[in-house]
């Protein structure tokens, strides 16, 4: 009896979609200050190798210099495109991202980011992800200039992710 080898292929096909949920964390330029919450990307392949989406964040924030006597929670709202690098297991990827932060113990702006990450597949279609993101406040669009001098946030994540 001959057999036939199956060749099993890792990552999505073209025009599937991919959802994720993630721990995240950030921090400020000097990591004085923090927040940690969860985070859910939902996105579309655009071709084989670009992916675009929307991304929503919950947080719990803890504000250096305050005295909390009560919760302070804020959430961040943002648009995203990444471009990944390889066909195999691990993808490694880069991108940006445009969208606002919101809520209490954070000054609502918008803003823009820069990130990388990478994506490993455990299975055809499932993955773990890593994610780091630097995303520029401005609250107007004459702050944005000064902005990418002056302000500024760290974002840490890691999830798992699903194409379908």
């Amino acid at each position: 009896m001959a057999a036939i080898a199956e060749t099993i292929q890792f990552g999505p096909d073209h025009d599937e979609q991919e959802f994720s949920i993630s721990g995240t964390g950030s921090s400020d330029q000097e990591f004085n200050s923090g927040s940690f919450g969860v985070t859910g990307d939902l996105g579309w392949y655009l071709g084989d190798s670009l992916v675009a989406g929307i991304r929503q964040s919950v947080n719990y924030a803890s504000i250096s210099g305050e005295s909390i006597s009560n919760d302070f929670w804020n959430g961040s709202t943002r648009g995203y495109a990444n471009y990944q690098f390889l066909d195999d297991r691990a993808r490694p990827f880069v991108g940006g991202s445009l969208g606002g932060i919101y809520g209490d113990g954070v000054n609502n702006s918008a803003f823009a980011g820069l990130e990388t990450g990478l994506k490993y597949y455990v299975q055809s279609k499932t993955y773990f992800l890593s994610r780091v993101e630097y995303q520029f406040l401005f609250e107007s669009t004459s702050d944005a200039s000064d902005s990418f001098q002056d302000d500024g946030i760290w974002a840490y994540t890691a999830g798992l992710g699903y194409n379908f």
